[in-house]
């Protein structure tokens, strides 16, 4: 029996630096990569699907010929005439990225209109998969129609996975951003925060106070990344840490929390224990961000 993994959020045209001065162009985005990285490590028996709109356009054309070559299904990614996809560009210095953006008609930002279209993707799935940059993109409304249908499922007994991935730059307010995350977490059935993000953005103390608030709100697993410290795992009341692995020269981190989230989910979906599945995360992670871009070819990767 075929299993589906879906990933919702927003696929954005990558530009990243090349030899001689130009760039290179390609598609990406937090969810979009996720759904890369897990296909890669997902039997045939499992389809991965993303969730999302684009425009009628020929980059958008172009993106969804990406996505199905890819072994990414595109068959819940609406077409929305006058919109187009989103578009950003990496600038790099010393391994770390930075980026500039320019979504301002990205047909993402519609994603959730249709309710009937988002239930019947989220009815047809297992595993769902959405971040803080998904609702941060979306009108007010179209959040609660989200949220609605991921407690939904979640109440169905789906996984439901959450990234935070918090970017306060895509919010009107930092009340709002908190609000929005945390009825995101409320409606997740596992978390995976960056500890960074998290003590930054909501001034946690440290490691204890973020997975201490994560769990008041009713999430049953936490994967908390700590970058070179490795990720913490809280699964029930069983709790763990797997090390991050060696990297001898960073290249570029863009994708490296994404490549993790994919790798790892992969893993769990197919019966490895959350420490294994990290284990093998990071040593996913360590590959992606060694090479350029958020899409690493699969023969740069770890086998499965």
């Amino acid at each position: 029996m075929t299993a589906r993994l879906l990933t919702i959020g927003e696929c954005m045209v990558e530009l990243m630096q090349a030899e001689g001065g130009l760039l290179r162009k390609s598609f990406a985005g937090d969810t979009f990569n996720t759904a890369y990285y897990a296909r890669q490590y997902l039997p045939d028996d499992w389809n991965v699907d993303y969730f999302s709109a684009v425009g009628t356009d020929m980059i958008s054309d172009e993106m969804l010929a990406f996505m199905d070559g890819h072994g990414i299904g595109t068959g819940y990614v609406a077409r929305i005439e006058g919109r187009s996809p989103g578009l950003y560009m990496i600038h790099l210095k010393d391994g770390e990225r930075s980026f500039s953006y320019w979504r301002s008609v990205s047909a993402a930002k519609l994603l959730a209109r249709d309710g009937d279209r988002l239930r019947a993707a989220i009815d047809a799935s297992d595993i769902v998969v959405f971040s803080g940059i998904t609702l941060a993109i979306l009108p007010a409304e179209d959040v609660e129609t989200l949220l609605a249908e991921l407690r939904r499922a979640k109440a169905a007994g789906k996984r439901v996975i959450f990234d935070p991935n918090i970017r306060p730059r895509l919010w009107d307010d930092a009340e709002r951003m908190h609000a929005t995350i945390t009825a995101g977490a409320r409606a997740a059935t596992l978390v995976m925060p960056s500890l960074d993000d998290e003590t930054t953005h909501f001034g946690d103390a440290g490691l204890e106070e973020t997975i201490a608030r994560y769990r008041a709100l009713g999430v049953d697993g936490l994967v908390v990344k700590d970058g070179a410290e490795g990720a913490t795992l809280v699964f029930g009341e069983k709790r763990s840490h797997a090390p991050s692995a060696r990297v001898e020269k960073i290249v570029d981190t863009t994708s490296a929390g994404d490549s993790f989230n994919g790798a790892f989910l992969a893993r769990l979906a197919t019966g490895a224990n959350p420490e294994a599945a990290a284990r093998f995360a990071a040593d996913v992670a360590a590959a992606v961000i060694q090479h350029h871009g958020a899409l690493v070819a699969k023969d740069k990767l770890p086998e499965c």
